[in-house]
């Protein structure tokens, strides 16, 4: 049986904790603009421009996923605490344990918002490129890199978010050489920048028998939308050729697919999964975009570019989460230390542990060099 005074001081708690979040959220100003953006929606000429009304349906759905749950824990933890008060008024011990479980559930739906809360910075709530390359390791990497774009997939599945295949190359036998995905949902950015880095991987090889240790590079870049980068076309070498991924007989007998070079910097785009070769470079225009500008910030935050750049070398002593099959069963991160046993169910697609740690973990990280 739950004290109650234990449980009236817990319900307290919470509430204490919830007005935290409305504060740190300024869920006041999100009603605000929430209710000017619905105030838009009515007016007769709102659908006249398509693209304008997306933008305005997508910002509100982005503003109500952050105000409408911290409202509904609020209304839920005073719920509580009235329904305390009459149990206890009661004397009913087993409603009184009924509600000390409600309020446990509820205590963890507040976790959950206050890790949330901590995508706060500029680029978290933006969609992102995400790529996945083979590193050390021959065709164990590719298989490996495949293995773990399998993973990624399906945890953009859990999450609800939307995976757009842009390019994917094939290994010489086994896997995939690398692959480029756009993803799109809620706060993108803010999750998977957690994944950026090197992931090692640890099993035994299907080709050799032996135990074997792969390395794949997982790079993140936001879709920063309209970047202040200049582009000259006298600096782009642009090759066209045949598809090389599914899509049917249109796609592998026309020159579809687009490689893009920006020759100062050496940096390489490509997409292919658009039949047209017009979408493959507009696309590809804007991959290359999001690059250059992450190069630019990269120089203004050099432990960005030390830690997360792709010309890194994707091998031993630069990861940051190891992946061991054999001869036990682990993932662990090795910036913030958090580890889970189950290896199967984080292959299928179970991050969000992972994700929430290096969220905590970089919120100290930024405070000690403040």
């Amino acid at each position: 049986m739950v004290e109650t005074a234990e449980l009236h001081a817990w319900l307290e708690a919470l509430g204490d904790r919830i007005q935290a979040l409305r504060k740190a959220l300024d869920v006041d100003a999100l009603n605000k603009r929430i209710d000017e953006l619905s105030a838009r929606m009515e007016a007769p000429e709102f659908w006249n421009d398509p693209q304008a009304a997306q933008g305005v349906l997508e910002e509100l759905k982005r503003l109500k996923n952050r105000a409408e749950p911290v409202q509904a824990a609020a209304e839920d933890q005073a719920n509580l605490a009235e329904l305390a008060n009459l149990v206890e008024a009661e004397d009913d011990a087993e409603a009184m344990d009924e509600v000390d479980r409600d309020a446990q559930a509820l205590a963890g739906q507040v976790d959950r918002l206050e890790t949330a809360a901590l995508l706060s910075g500029p680029n978290d709530d933006k969609d992102v490129f995400f790529s996945v390359h083979a590193g050390a390791g021959g065709n164990d990497a590719c298989e490996c890199a495949e293995i773990l774009l399998r993973m990624f997939l399906r945890h953009f599945e859990r999450r609800g978010w939307r995976a757009q295949e842009l390019n994917t190359v094939p290994g010489e036998e086994a896997g995939i050489r690398s692959a480029t995905y756009r993803v799109s949902g809620e706060n993108v950015y803010g999750y998977l920048r957690s994944e950026m880095g090197v992931h090692r991987i640890v099993r035994i090889s299907p080709f050799s028998g032996k135990r074997e240790t792969s390395f794949v590079g997982v790079d993140v870049m936001p879709e920063y939308g309209d970047v202040s980068v200049d582009i000259d076309e006298n600096d782009l070498r642009v090759d066209t050729y045949r598809s090389s991924g599914k899509g049917g007989q249109h796609v592998n007998k026309t020159d579809s697919a687009v490689r893009i070079t920006h020759v100062p910097t050496g940096v390489v785009v490509a997409v292919q999964n658009e039949r047209s070769q017009h979408k493959n470079r507009a696309i590809a225009l804007r991959l290359l975009k999001a690059k250059l500008q992450r190069m630019e910030e990269a120089k203004r935050e050099k432990e960005l570019g030390a830690l997360y750049s792709e010309k890194g070398e994707i091998a031993f002593g630069s990861q940051i989460r190891n992946y061991v099959f054999q001869p036990y069963t682990q993932v662990k991160d090795t910036r913030t230390g958090h580890e889970n046993g189950n290896i199967q169910a984080v292959m299928d697609g179970d991050l969000d542990e992972f994700e929430e740690a290096f969220l905590r973990w970089d919120v100290q990280r930024r405070r000690k060099r403040a």
